[in-house]
């Protein structure tokens, strides 16, 4: 009963502080106010608090531009955990702009829509996302393409890495940052998760989206670690697939101290 309540009273929360914020994300993706990148901040900070789920971080964000963050996919609680850190704009497959509510919010967010898979656009994509870079925006990519179950980190996929040496070619910049990022989600009310608890955080593609967030806003209680590692500078000969190697080697080595399993 307790958590039913829970629920219902998050949810009334959560829709009463996209109303209060919309007006004010609105006026700034129009331009009539700075507001379009922070806003944002704002929401996720405040949603992440009525979920019950505390954010630590480890490391800092690269100060850098252009800059593009990479980092592993879990759940779609990644989007609220990185959106409370600093203004940040995201690339998703293009299907998701089509949703209902979710499509939505994300569009406020100014993120980018892409087809994964079509390789005719990977091109075009790819300007569209060196074109935010450009404009010092800070972009997180999900190279493993989708959600994981928790338990592994997928092959990257290579592609996007491209859009970052782009942006360098296009704007006669020397260099880049491709900063690698590991989620971690750690504690469930103060408890270790193993591996018999990570589904209750991870969203696996045989899950459906509300079949997920409910029991996440029910428990509360969820503590999660964001670990900034070291940059990669990237340069006009930079060999994507080695620096996509490169970072996923660095998110491997950041959640090792937890099972992963190997997915090649």
């Amino acid at each position: 009963m307790l958590s039913r309540i829970r629920l219902v009273l998050v949810l009334l929360a959560a829709v009463a502080l996209v109303v209060l914020l919309l007006p004010f994300q609105i006026m700034g993706l129009l331009g009539v106010t700075p507001l379009a990148r922070h806003v944002p901040v704002v929401f996720h900070r405040c949603l992440a608090w009525l979920f019950g789920v505390c954010v630590r971080v480890e490391g800092k964000a690269e100060t850098q531009r252009p800059l593009m963050l990479i980092s592993n996919h879990v759940s779609w609680l990644d989007i609220v955990v990185l959106s409370t850190i600093a203004p940040v704009s995201f690339v998703a497959k293009a299907e998701m702009k089509n949703w209902p509510v979710f499509g939505q919010l994300a569009q406020l967010q100014r993120t980018i829509f892409i087809k994964r898979e079509s390789r005719r656009t990977v091109g075009h994509q790819a300007n569209d996302i060196a074109s935010r870079l450009k404009q010092d925006d800070v972009i997180i990519l999900f190279p493993e393409g989708t959600t994981s179950d928790g338990h592994g980190l997928y092959p990257f996929k290579t592609p996007l890495f491209e859009a970052a040496r782009f942006a360098l070619v296009e704007g006669e910049m020397e260099s880049a940052a491709v900063q690698p990022v590991a989620l971690d989600y750690q504690r469930l009310h103060g408890m270790p998760i193993g591996r018999q608890w990570r589904q209750h955080v991870a969203w696996p593609g045989e899950i459906g989206l509300i079949e997920s967030i409910v029991p996440i806003i029910k428990s509360g209680g969820l503590d999660v670690t964001v670990h900034f590692m070291p940059p990669i500078l990237l340069t006009a000969e930079s060999n994507r697939k080695v620096v996509a190697e490169q970072a996923r080697a660095a998110i491997r080595s950041a959640l090792a101290g937890r099972t992963l399993d190997s997915h090649t």
